[in-house]
């Protein structure tokens, strides 16, 4: 059996699976403190401790990736100040003797969709969650992209909608993508969620100028085989499709893409992408230890 722990800012989502990676049991527990969520978390796999055979986690960041750092498998600078320096994978490992692979949590949603969903047979996509934060992840043949660290793609600069007069919710940047187009912003600059707005609020074309420069600059960057856009700002089915008619305009033909309705997708594992994501990168990690 299989193990996946996908550490969000509000919510932690965890799973068990067989061999097979089908889910047997999943449960979800709120994100407060690292001692009262991660109680929780181990106490829903203590059942499983003599059948599981690895852990896959997809934590919220930004998280030290680097194996032969003294703090590998932590939370670093997070705004949670609780999580902040948090040992997550020491945690883990102290509990289960098993192996744990270790990521963040929308690069086990871009590995999820690799294996299982929009991703499956393309040799290079680009996942973004478009949520409370904003978040990506890239593969290249299997493996993620990233060097000293893991990519930080939801706070790449965007240029301002001449209408808008909001500053951006991001107390680092300001006008990047996350300041400009998470759902709080959204809720900030409109006055309500947005899930209370109708479809043809204005504030739908403000998010898909943002997104859209989001994708143009994916594309020149990267050039990916397909951009995946997932969480709950893109659960308003309009704004994928406003997305690519501005994102067409800022093109300009300049370079031969796909067909933009395989090109710049929806995920099709929905909210079960980190987790499934977590899952196979877990037996990935049983397999070569």
């Amino acid at each position: 059996m299989f193990g996946s722990i996908e550490a969000g800012g509000t919510k932690f989502v965890c799973a068990v699976a067989t061999d097979d990676l089908e889910i047997v049991k999943r449960d979800s527990f709120p994100t407060t403190t690292p001692e009262e969520t991660m109680k929780l978390v181990l106490e829903f796999f203590s059942p499983y401790k003599e059948l599981l055979k690895g852990i896959g986690i997809g934590s919220f960041g930004p998280i030290d990736i680097q194996h032969e750092s003294p703090t590998y498998g932590y939370i670093t600078s997070t705004p949670k100040l609780e999580w902040q320096q948090f040992d997550f994978v020491g945690t883990v490992k102290k509990a289960f003797t098993i192996p744990v692979a270790w990521t963040t949590d929308v690069n086990a949603a871009a590995y999820g969709e690799s294996v299982f969903g929009n991703g499956k047979g393309r040799s290079s996509i680009v996942y973004y969650t478009i949520g409370t934060g904003i978040g990506g992840g890239a593969l290249q043949y299997g493996r993620f992209v990233e060097g000293f660290s893991h990519p930080e793609m939801g706070h790449m600069l965007v240029n301002r909608h001449p209408t808008d007069t909001y500053e951006g919710n991001c107390p680092f940047h300001k006008n990047c993508l996350e300041g400009m187009a998470s759902g709080p912003t959204i809720e900030k600059r409109a006055g309500k969620k947005g899930q209370d707005l109708s479809e043809e609020d204005a504030q739908w074309e403000l998010e898909a100028y943002y997104l859209a420069q989001c994708a143009y600059n994916t594309t020149l960057m990267l050039s990916p085989d397909v951009i995946i856009f997932g969480g709950g700002v893109m659960k308003q089915r309009q704004v994928l499709e406003k997305m690519k008619v501005a994102f067409k305009g800022l093109l300009k033909d300049y370079v031969d893409v796909p067909e933009l309705d395989q090109y710049l997708v929806l995920p099709k594992l929905g909210d079960n992408a980190g987790t499934y994501g977590c899952l196979a990168l877990a037996k990935e990690q049983q397999l070569h230890s």
